[in-house]
């Protein structure tokens, strides 16, 4: 029995008829007539040397062989076309797609974006804010940023500034709860979004980083880290702000940080797209942006003591 594969023609046929379970319906999807597709489908028949489809009255219905080829070919055609996106994307030097986690693109990428566009109007970006996790090919994504641990297996990855947590508020709660004793007594919101994160940086960690024993329970737990912090931005609480996602509030000085600890994580922001992309000019240029962004609000990190979670003592 030989292995060699029949036509892509009629290999393709058989996949929409497979799909739609019509051979009308696959012939509108590759626009030939039902005949040409009935002929395409009978010539892999006869390549094969059995029936891949029950031709019932007013239906079809897949054999056993049939039923075997089918989620194959189906693979198969996404895949190619996947491939096929990719390379015509490598022709590509005006569009950008980017994607990174909703709070990210909310509280840091939106407000910089006029920067970038003004540097690079030949640059047609695209956003898609997700956490889920993209394939670069598959779903047409030329950049990710992505906050872990890692590992970034078969990706070209460049960490981008460690983030860290600390209790930020508006200027006038600052007034009121002035220490971190004082504290115990304010409205506390949560961001479950770091959740994850192995040592946790949670407000227990934080407090035991201070000197001080205490693990607030109530108040508003938020699963996306922006909606925690636009609750502290309307005087609602005090929450331990990310820095990617607390730094443009902190420098315009319409959330502080007046305790001056913070808590630092091995998990980080990456810059991520396929190996080898890196230096295409849209990308590049993206990422040199980025970098450029990050260290006009270094000044920020500068003012705070930061230490690493792993080295808070454990109670």
């Amino acid at each position: 029995m030989s292995d060699r594969l029949p036509p892509l023609t009629a290999l393709r046929a058989f996949d929409a008829a497979a799909r739609h379970m019509s051979f009308q319906d696959a012939a509108a999807e590759l626009s030939v007539t039902p005949a040409a597709l009935s002929f395409q489908i009978k010539s892999l028949e006869t390549h094969l040397g059995e029936p891949l489809f029950h031709r019932l009255n007013r239906a079809v219905e897949l054999t056993e062989a049939g039923r075997a080829l089918a989620p194959g070919a189906k693979e198969g055609f996404e895949t190619l076309t996947a491939a096929w996106r990719a390379a015509l994307r490598l022709q590509d030097n005006r569009t950008l797609t980017v994607t990174a986690g909703p709070a990210f693109t909310a509280k840091w990428l939106a407000p910089r974006l006029y920067e970038f566009a003004r540097l690079h109007p030949d640059v047609d970006l695209r956003f898609t804010a997700s956490l889920r996790l993209m394939d670069f090919a598959r779903d047409e994504i030329d950049v990710a940023i992505r906050f872990g641990y890692g590992p970034d297996t078969g990706l070209f990855s460049q960490p981008l500034r460690r983030d860290w947590v600390t209790p930020v508020m508006t200027p006038a709660l600052a007034k009121r709860f002035p220490t971190p004793e004082s504290l115990k007594q304010a409205p506390i919101l949560f961001d479950s979004s770091i959740d994850f994160l192995d040592p946790p940086c949670d407000w227990p960690t934080w407090f035991r980083a201070v000197g001080i024993d205490f693990t607030p329970t109530h108040g508003p737990r938020f699963s996306q880290a922006d909606h925690a912090v636009d609750a502290a931005l309307s005087g609602a609480g005090v929450v331990l702000g990310r820095r990617s996602i607390v730094v443009t509030a902190l420098a315009e000085g319409i959330l502080v940080a007046p305790y001056k600890i913070a808590l630092q994580s091995k998990a980080q922001f990456r810059f991520l797209c396929q190996k080898g992309a890196e230096d295409r000019p849209q990308i590049k240029a993206f990422r040199d942006w980025i970098m450029d962004e990050i260290e006009k609000t270094a000044f920020v990190s500068e003012a705070l003591t930061i230490i690493p979670v792993e080295e808070v003592p454990v109670t």
